[in-house]
């Protein structure tokens, strides 16, 4: 199936960019509405068309109900949402997720559907609830236009489900130049498959959680060397859009602030040349010199949690004396959050977390390695 030639379909033109409504600002526990309309406003009127939500994306369905859909012509932009089935327990209630989106976003139909992170551990659940069945379905009705699958597993799975769907119509990856040689996350053999494939990909995690906008000393030196005036970010964007068969670059702005440092350097994109590629690939193995806990804060751990731990904050505090020695500011980090609930001690070894864990982190011991230098 020659894809690529069929790519005007997916109306790329102002996609090259697109707008993760992971991370959006908050205000308090709420997502700040005012502020992330301001920064639809500034993506749209850049010429970018593309927004990424999920069902599981708390909140953010909803508020970009109030400050997209609402408030733009429904031609003047596409939308992605997701399925997530790895912690539902029927079929039905799989499906009904789809149904959730589209009331909670408003927006008649979804210009992009993915069946959700995909791993070793749950793809037969899709399978078990005919969830490929089920968007097939729903493109035909018009409900979706396009359907893909997000992914987390290695290439070997890849390649077996884009053998068994051969009718997929993208695929989104995690892709970042701190993954790209990673023995666990395999950006570049997962790359490579959908590639083989002729399958338009989809990159989330660009920017790794935002490590790579605030990456650890060593890296931004050698970025700081090669151009002290492009941002941390823009050295990561820039290298996953200088890939061939890429559908759009998804970025989890959190401000306007970041909105407008993207847009900066994707508005009339280049390129990464071959010297710029090269500092690039060096950056990595600088990133990988460096102790961190490698977690991008997308809290599916949290949701699951019994005992409300807040990992990925815990995670957050331990980084910042991992990563840049505050020593100090880590344990007041820590000493905030287990003021106002969970800490490390409280884990009950469970395994929730570690089971939809997209970065397959140890988190059971990671949290005994915290609470030993916390506690």
């Amino acid at each position: 199936m020659k894809r690529e030639k069929d790519m005007d379909n997916y109306k790329i033109s102002n996609m090259k960019l697109g707008f993760g409504l992971m991370r959006l600002p908050r205000r308090g526990a709420v997502i700040d509405v005012k502020k992330t309309s301001q920064m639809v406003d500034m993506f749209l009127d850049a010429g970018f068309t593309y927004f990424d939500t999920a069902f599981v994306y708390t909140g953010s369905e909803s508020a970009i109900n109030k400050a997209l859909v609402k408030r733009h012509p429904r031609d003047s932009y596409t939308l992605a949402s997701k399925l997530f089935a790895s912690v539902v327990p029927t079929e039905g209630l799989a499906k009904k997720e789809l149904e959730t989106s589209l009331k909670r976003t408003g927006a008649g139909y979804l210009d992009y559907y993915l069946l959700h992170s995909l791993t070793e551990d749950n793809y037969e659940k899709f399978d078990k609830f005919h969830l490929w069945d089920f968007v097939k379905e729903m493109k035909e009705k018009g409900v979706i236009r396009h359907w893909g699958f997000s992914f987390h597993g290695g290439p070997e799975l890849l390649e077996k489900l884009l053998t068994l769907h051969p009718d997929t119509e993208f695929v989104q990856l995690q892709i970042n130049y701190a993954d790209w040689n990673s023995p666990k996350v395999r950006s570049r053999e997962n790359y490579e498959v959908a590639r083989r494939h002729n399958i338009p990909i989809v990159v989330m995690e660009p920017v790794k959680g935002g490590s790579l906008a605030d990456p650890p000393e060593n890296v931004k030196k050698l970025l700081r060397q090669a151009d002290p005036d492009a941002s941390f970010a823009s050295w990561a964007i820039r290298f996953v859009a200088s890939l061939d068969g890429i559908l759009t670059v998804l970025s989890g702005m959190s401000n306007p602030e970041q909105m407008a440092d993207n847009l900066s350097f994707m508005k009339e994109f280049k390129p990464l040349t071959e010297e710029e590629m090269k500092i690039i690939m060096k950056a990595g193995e600088e990133f990988h010199k460096a102790n961190n806990i490698p977690c991008t804060a997308c809290r599916y751990c949290v949701d699951g949690c019994p005992a409300g731990v807040p990992i990925p904050d815990i995670f957050a505090a331990r980084n910042k004396q991992l990563v840049f020695g505050k020593i100090e500011e880590g344990k007041a980090d820590y000493a905030a959050l287990t003021a106002k609930g969970a800490g490390a001690a409280d884990c009950l070894e469970c395994g929730a977390c570690e089971g939809v864990c997209p970065q397959k982190l140890g988190i059971i011991d990671l949290l005994k390695e915290c609470r030993r230098n916390f506690e």
